[in-house]
């Protein structure tokens, strides 16, 4: 089992404009996120809590994660999210539930930037040992 952070999350206000777009390992043609909250942050290794912004066909690939749990918010935009080798048409208020060894992919298929949220938990997929 993997040991608790020693460090004690740290509680703060923050304006998103402040933060770096990043294009993170696994995606591709301008499918940036910002990460709001996580270990660098706030200190804590429970949750990772990003809004992305893809342009018109950007994609993160196909990938399964070992032990992390994701939910998708869609804010703007649409795009085909894919589950496992279900495609779904996803718009404004759709929202998404992904367990752990389910493969996935979400691609900007509209004319628009492509805005949702991602909350993931725990930070880090890793599996935990026994």
């Amino acid at each position: 089992m993997t040991k608790p952070s020693t460090h004690r999350a740290t509680a703060f206000v923050e304006k998103m404009a402040r933060l770096p777009w990043k294009e993170y390992p696994g995606h591709f043609g301008g499918a940036l996120s910002k990460a709001l909250v996580g270990l660098e942050n706030s200190g804590s290794s429970r949750i990772d809590f990003r809004i992305s912004h893809y342009a018109p066909n950007a994609y993160v690939a196909e990938h399964v994660h070992q032990v992390q749990e994701q939910i998708y918010y869609m804010l703007e935009g649409e795009g085909i999210l894919t589950l496992d080798d279900t495609e779904h048409l996803m718009h404004p208020h759709d929202y998404v539930y992904v367990p752990p060894g389910v493969r996935h992919s979400f691609t900007n298929t509209g004319l628009a930037g492509l805005v949702f949220l991602v909350i993931t938990t725990p930070a880090n997929d890793e599996e935990e040992s026994a």
